[in-house]
């Protein structure tokens, strides 16, 4: 009797994320460096793997950001998970930079705590147009940046190839 009371006493959020904190620990937190306390999951040892392991660990994430939309995880909240899950693929995908950001940036971790802070504090609440929107220029942005520096290198290529010529 004791413990369906104790069942019954937590909070229907808690329970969502009883599952969602077993994943988020094996991705982010699993192991300890022996002598420290600096833990890392399997996500920086799949991203040893090239491509196959960025993959993976952006499919693990993205189902917990489906499945805590799903358990009422606000637009605001699903938009800033999804731009930790695009940083750290992003930036996971570089060649030995990646493999190092990878062992740091713990995007389940961080999207976990924005979704406890939703549940909890009442934060992060609306549609996330607005994230959305802002992400959506700054790509757009960045997009014309690099098309004008590969524009300014072809013109430095043409002239040093034409001073040859």
């Amino acid at each position: 009797m004791a413990l369906e009371n104790t069942h019954y006493t937590r909070t229907p959020q808690s329970e969502k994320l009883k599952w969602v904190d077993h994943i988020v620990k094996l991705m982010d937190n699993q192991f300890r460096l022996p002598g420290t306390n600096f833990r890392f999951g399997l996500d920086p040892i799949l991203g040893l793997l090239p491509v196959a392991g960025d993959l993976a660990s952006f499919g693990v994430s993205a189902m917990l950001v489906m499945t805590m939309a799903r358990h009422g995880a606000s637009g605001k909240v699903v938009a800033l998970m999804l731009l930790n899950i695009a940083f750290d693929t992003l930036l996971g995908s570089i060649p030995v930079l990646g493999n190092v950001f990878d062992f740091f940036f713990k995007a389940n971790q961080r999207n976990v705590k924005l979704l406890r802070s939703h549940y909890e504090e009442g934060r992060y609440q609306g549609s996330g147009k607005g994230i959305i929107i802002g992400a959506l220029v700054g790509i757009v942005l960045l997009f014309i940046l690099l098309l004008w520096a590969l524009w300014q290198l072809a013109e430095w290529i043409y002239h040093l190839i034409g001073s040859y010529l």
